[in-house]
């Protein structure tokens, strides 16, 4: 009986599988036409796994761990022999042969909205500059300080919690990565900064920040902040996000968000927008405003919200960013 297969057809609501008998061929190397080589292993049941149609499965996590096996197994169970694979450490190799390594960048980056694999010289790459975008009234996001204007607001409810939606998460049967965020931007605990439509490319490499001056009715909050894209029909995708917890919440003062690092191009026309809210539950434990440990609260209360954007508390994010990319 294999336990894991069972657990998996579970979890990810599978169909009974073809087989639970399987084998695996580990560090098959495959060359590239750009010169790299992976290391791949094959997945496929135990008989007549040959014939089967090829499933290739490229990620940057390794090929043991936590990822291999659910991402894998089930469609090996399920008529598919499956190609698993990752970089090689090519450099390493070579050094070990006693040979001289291949030249190739120091940094190589997959670009999203590029789709592409690109290298780069350096870790944070040149020639991004650091630009700040200024929450504005009316959920306008632009490059100009915000003028004198009143604070937005929102209510946050440990008892309801902003949900987590895509970005990173290490949960089975809960989609990561780029998703759509249109039903979170809908709740009304969530509020969002969209810039015009752009007018040319905007590439973003580097770390991502936020600076939000904030006030809670309590002393115990979060901020989360996501940097999104918005496409010409309107859809948000996440980029990348982060979030900070704060004590003394219920005085103004500035939370400062440190996001995940990100390699993403904004095409022309679409629109770059910050989402902000108090939680991503339960990516990050939700907050329950009484300073109890989180994982032990017993009481949840409820807290009203408030950003400001005015010239004496500019809240922005901050990009890393290439125009005309």
């Amino acid at each position: 009986m294999n336990l894991n297969s069972h657990l998996l057809q579970r979890m990810l609501r599978l169909p009974p599988p073809l087989t639970r008998d399987l084998t695996v061929v580990g560090d098959l190397r495959v060359p590239m036409r750009d010169g790299a080589v992976l290391l791949a292993d094959r997945w496929a049941p135990r008989t007549g796994g040959d014939g089967l149609p090829t499933a290739l499965i490229r990620l940057p996590y390794g090929r043991s761990g936590m990822t291999a096996e659910p991402t894998v197994r089930p469609l090996a169970e399920r008529g598919f022999q499956v190609l698993y694979t990752t970089e090689a450490l090519n450099f390493s190799l070579a050094l070990a042969r006693g040979e001289e390594p291949a030249e190739r960048a120091p940094v190589r980056l997959f670009v999203m909205g590029e789709e592409k694999w690109r290298d780069f010289p350096s870790w944070p790459p040149p020639g991004y500059e650091p630009q700040r975008f200024h929450l504005q009234p009316d959920g306008v996001l632009a490059a100009e300080t915000s003028p004198e204007s009143s604070p937005d607001g929102y209510r946050y409810d440990p008892a309801d919690p902003t949900p987590a939606v895509g970005g990173v998460r290490m949960a089975f049967g809960e989609k990561a990565g780029r998703v759509d965020n249109t039903a979170l931007e809908a709740r009304p605990d969530v509020i969002t900064y969209t810039t015009p439509a752009l007018d040319e490319d905007v590439e973003v490499v580097g770390d991502v920040s936020a600076e939000i001056f904030f006030r809670s009715s309590l002393p115990f909050a979060d901020v989360f902040v996501r940097l999104c894209d918005v496409d010409a029909d309107g859809r948000s995708t996440n980029v990348c996000d982060g979030l900070v917890s704060i004590v003394d919440a219920d005085r103004v003062s500035t939370a400062e968000v440190k996001m995940w690092p990100t390699a993403y191009r904004f095409k022309r026309g679409h629109r770059v927008r910050a989402q902000i809210s108090s939680g991503a539950f339960p990516c990050y434990n939700r907050n329950p405003g009484t300073g109890e440990p989180r994982a032990t609260a017993t009481i949840l209360r409820a807290a009203d919200q408030q950003i400001f954007h005015d010239p004496a508390h500019p809240s922005a994010v901050v990009l890393p960013v290439r125009r005309g990319a």
